[in-house]
């Protein structure tokens, strides 16, 4: 199944996958059942080796392993937990729950916290007599690889310490989010469904579709509602997409050929959430690289270098959306009807923090001129207006906010390519 087609329960398992305590759990339970192996295996063990490998052998390891893990493991959550708040104050707090998707992370305190449980597990059987005698021969084979897994977890840790949270880093990581969204939601318009304009006509009979809950639009389960409308004369039209709001019971649909019933069950296909995530909202990672920029250009931290790294940023995710081809088969879902990614709140999302907090600074208003100048240029014609509408507005910021007009006639003079500029 690909990811486009997610349904509810195929996108929860997979913010599952993302939970950090969820593989630090299953590497805890692989440990506690590699130590129950160890006495399941024991019959199969050569009397040399029981012989040769005592209990008394096997002890100061784990003790060693047990104490040394918890301390590494603490560590390392202080050292996450301190990254993961400096970089929010850096860029802005909504780039935290991308952080807390790094496997990286997840898989090094994974393995601290998993050998930490298998020596604590091995050491309390074997201080129970639970083990039989030879199975210290499994405990100590099993031990050697949980301590080359944890070797090599260290030198992977201390690699990923080098630029933990650093503000390239964070910035990477958000543009990598982007792009995945913006790309598959330029592939597939509408989430597959037929692309709702204003000319899309809706019956005078359709029902109303009501807001099951407050909050924000994160998920919208296409098969799931295909799966409610396979009589040709049942259709739903979506108005909200993935990142708008909604409040409990506001009309955000109408549908046509259902009963209250199956109204319902269709608005239970739609998650709803008190955060906006980057499942299907494809806005919504430019909106955090914009407020990155905006944080840069604040004047107790005036750093416009970031916010022009921003801004070539979303100029390239912008542009290689741009660029992609949109499937141009017939839609996947013909029965549910939903609007497109408005360009519009695409380029206002990108830019209009930068075109307001950095109009005082002719780098940044000469950079941003620069990048929606290009875009003007793409190959969608609704971006390339909307980026010459938001140039006009960033030239009528600059012309109010800088202090010179010996700034003010360079930056008309950079047209960056938009024609239509005095």
């Amino acid at each position: 199944m690909k990811f486009h087609f997610l349904s509810t329960w195929a996108m929860t398992l997979l913010r599952l996958s993302r939970r950090l305590w969820l593989r630090v759990s299953l590497f805890a339970l692989l440990a506690v059942l590699a130590a129950a192996v160890s006495i399941l295996l024991e019959d199969q063990i050569p009397s040399a080796l029981k012989d040769r490998f005592t209990t008394e052998s096997v002890m100061p390891i784990l003790s060693i392993l047990a104490s040394g893990m918890l301390a590494v493991s603490t560590f390392s959550l202080n050292v996450m937990v301190t990254a993961h708040n400096a970089a929010a104050q850096q860029t802005t707090p909504r780039v935290h729950r991308i952080l807390l998707a790094d496997t990286t992370t997840h898989t090094a305190l994974a393995v601290f916290i998993g050998a930490f449980v298998y020596a604590l597990s091995s050491i309390i059987l074997i201080k129970s007599n639970v083990y039989p005698e030879g199975s210290s021969v499994l405990v100590l084979g099993f031990t050697v690889a949980v301590v080359v897994l944890v070797l090599l977890a260290l030198l992977r840790w201390i690699h990923h310490l080098s630029d933990l949270s650093s503000m390239d880093a964070t910035l990477e990581a958000t543009e990598a989010a982007a792009r995945a969204c913006l790309i598959r939601a330029r592939r597939l318009p509408s989430l597959g469904g037929v692309v709702m304009t204003q000319e899309t006509a809706i019956p005078e009979q359709a029902s109303p579709l009501t807001a099951p809950a407050t909050g924000y639009v994160q998920f919208i389960d296409m098969p799931g509602i295909s799966e409610r409308l396979k009589s040709d004369q049942k259709r739903v039209y979506l108005y909200a997409r993935p990142g708008d709001y909604v409040i409990e019971d506001q009309t955000i649909g109408h549908a046509i050929g259902l009963d209250d019933d199956g109204i319902k069950a269709v608005a239970r296909h739609l998650t709803i959430g008190r955060y906006r995530t980057f499942e299907q909202d494809a806005s919504y990672g430019l909106l955090v690289l914009s407020e990155t920029a905006s944080r840069a250009l604040s004047q107790g931290i005036n750093d416009p270098g970031t916010a022009i790294a921003v801004m070539c940023r979303q100029e390239k995710l912008l542009l290689e959306w741009a660029h992609a081809e949109p499937q141009k088969k017939a839609p996947l879902f013909s029965r549910i009807f939903l609007p497109d990614t408005s360009r519009h709140a695409m380029i206002e999302n990108a830019f209009a923090g930068a075109a307001r907090d950095g109009a005082d600074q002719i780098e940044v208003a000469l950079r941003l001129r620069d990048a929606l100048g290009r875009i003007a240029d793409a190959p969608d014609p609704d971006l390339a207006e909307a980026a010459r509408e938001m140039s006009t507005r960033a030239l009528d910021y600059a012309d109010a906010a800088l202090p010179l007009e010996r700034e003010r006639k360079r930056l008309r003079d950079a047209t960056g390519g938009i024609s239509f500029l005095p």
